[in-house]
């Protein structure tokens, strides 16, 4: 059977930034199962579209998602990037960890 996904690789190394700003390209392609070169130039498109800002800290790169910025899809109205991150990975799973499990009500 033929592997396949709802989710582009756009959108799947989107993901990866989110749950790691500092993850590495290699790390990246590993995840998503794209070649580092692949990996690369999806990186650049986020960047060139304005998506992601690409920072450099020492000999890495931190990356930083423009959450408010609209997707640009046709189905509809254009919701922002950190909402479909909140549906993704959580209500604000990228940026705040879970709270313990005493906290939760039942």
């Amino acid at each position: 059977m033929r592997r396949w996904s709802f989710l582009t690789n756009h959108a799947r190394v989107l993901l990866c930034i989110a749950h790691d700003p500092g993850v590495r390209l290699r790390d990246i392609a590993g995840l998503v199962g794209i070649t580092e070169r692949s990996a690369h130039e999806i990186v650049t498109d986020l960047v060139t579209a304005g998506y992601v800002v690409k920072d450099k800290a020492g000999r890495r790169n931190h990356y930083r998602i423009e959450e408010h910025l609209p997707l640009l899809d046709p189905i509809g109205r254009e919701p922002t990037i950190g909402e479909l991150l909140a549906v993704l990975v959580g209500v604000n799973a990228h940026r705040d960890p879970p709270l313990p499990e005493s906290v939760h009500d039942d």
